[in-house]
């Protein structure tokens, strides 16, 4: 399709990728709903991730997330970045295969640094298959156990690659929640039905499907987010191109679905909108450019020193405007509005719409 060229705002741009991402109007149907139709969501903080799926879904639960990762309904893994993200089960094995090298050979010299060879490996996932085997499901204590029981070392970090690479080559998957954390189950017992496209045609669908959840967004932008090299990605859009919107915003194209784009003929909505998102948020992180959303004088307040450690975002109409906080802790815990700019605080309807979207917050948490 042709490019749009029409003049749009950032904040504009801001609540087109509000509406992509199900957090404008009414959202997704439910749990597992809203992890596929966003392709993968970033979860390396479980906390997180359980609001970054209840804020998508009206009138969810943290038990109905909670729930969803017990059943196996939505899984956790790292499919891509190294990092953890949520994403539908039948989905995994097949990003896997298509991500797994790159990441593999991105941790080569840490693996070396660590005396971690093919053959520990294979020794690993010997001694975990055993653990689990029956269905049943280990802890990473556990599993470090049986490690060193086969005569492999799990200190200084090498347990956790180790644990990696089993998860990464599809022999154990992250399963049932106990608590705060989660066991281990055998990839094949937990996840019986897996997708099979190949290399180009799976690149091409989650191409399409990151820009349907997250648009409008650059080619660059998928290629950060999915670890895929740009060469290939460019390669792919011509199978799917025809199912997107090129929209054109100072200078540079950016794609999302039809159905988005058409909110542009009667004005987008959201103006008034205000949200409380968690930290890791796919919003703000999303994107290797966030600069439409997130000024960048205030990214540092976002990502503090760069760290990589995301903190909550309030966004009012498109745009990240400050964080926010829980003080204090149970019934009584207060949510807190810290906006970015101290000298010209929130209003009154922007403190009215995130009183309301901590009180959502609030109901979440408590069903």
């Amino acid at each position: 399709m042709a490019a749009l060229r029409t003049r749009v705002s950032s904040k504009v741009m801001g609540r087109l990728r509000l509406a992509s991402q199900g957090l404008l109007g009414s959202g997704f149907d439910g749990v597992p709903e809203a992890v596929r139709a966003m392709a993968a969501i970033q979860a390396q903080d479980l906390q997180a991730a359980l609001w970054a799926v209840g804020v998508r879904v009206p009138g969810a639960g943290l038990s109905d997330v909670r729930r969803a990762l017990d059943e196996g309904s939505v899984v956790r893994s790292w499919p891509m970045r190294g990092t953890l993200h949520l994403l539908a089960p039948e989905d995994l094995r097949w990003i896997l295969n298509i991500t797994t090298a790159r990441m593999v050979q991105g941790a080569a010299g840490r693996h070396r640094q660590l005396e971690i060879a093919g053959g520990d490996v294979e020794v690993c996932r010997e001694a975990a298959l055993g653990l689990v085997d029956g269905g049943r499901a280990a802890s990473r204590e556990e599993l470090f156990a049986a490690f060193e029981a086969a005569g492999q070392g799990t200190e200084a970090q090498r347990g956790i690659h180790l644990l990696w690479l089993l998860c990464q080559s599809a022999s154990l998957v992250p399963g049932p929640l106990d608590g705060n954390q989660q066991k281990f189950v055998a990839f094949d017992h937990w996840i019986t039905s897996s997708r099979n496209p190949g290399r180009e045609e799976g690149i091409a669908e989650l191409l399409l499907r990151y820009l349907r959840g997250h648009g409008p967004a650059t080619l660059r932008d998928f290629a950060w987010w999915s670890s895929i090299p740009l060469t290939e990605v460019r390669k792919a859009l011509p199978a799917v191109r025809g199912e997107l919107v090129e929209l054109e915003h100072e200078g540079t194209g950016y794609w999302l679905s039809p159905s988005t784009a058409a909110l542009l003929d009667q004005g987008v909505p959201g103006q008034r909108s205000v949200l409380a998102l968690p930290g890791f948020d796919e919003f703000v992180l999303g994107y290797t450019d966030r600069s439409i959303v997130l000024p960048p004088e205030h990214a540092q307040k976002i990502v503090p020193g760069g760290n990589g450690v995301f903190k909550k975002a309030i966004v009012t109409g498109g745009e990240v405007t400050g964080t926010w906080a829980r003080q204090g802790s149970g019934r009584s815990a207060a949510v807190v509005p810290v906006p970015f700019d101290d000298t010209n605080p929130f209003g009154p309807a922007a403190l009215a719409g995130f009183r309301r979207a901590a009180e959502r917050y609030g109901r979440f948490l408590a069903s």
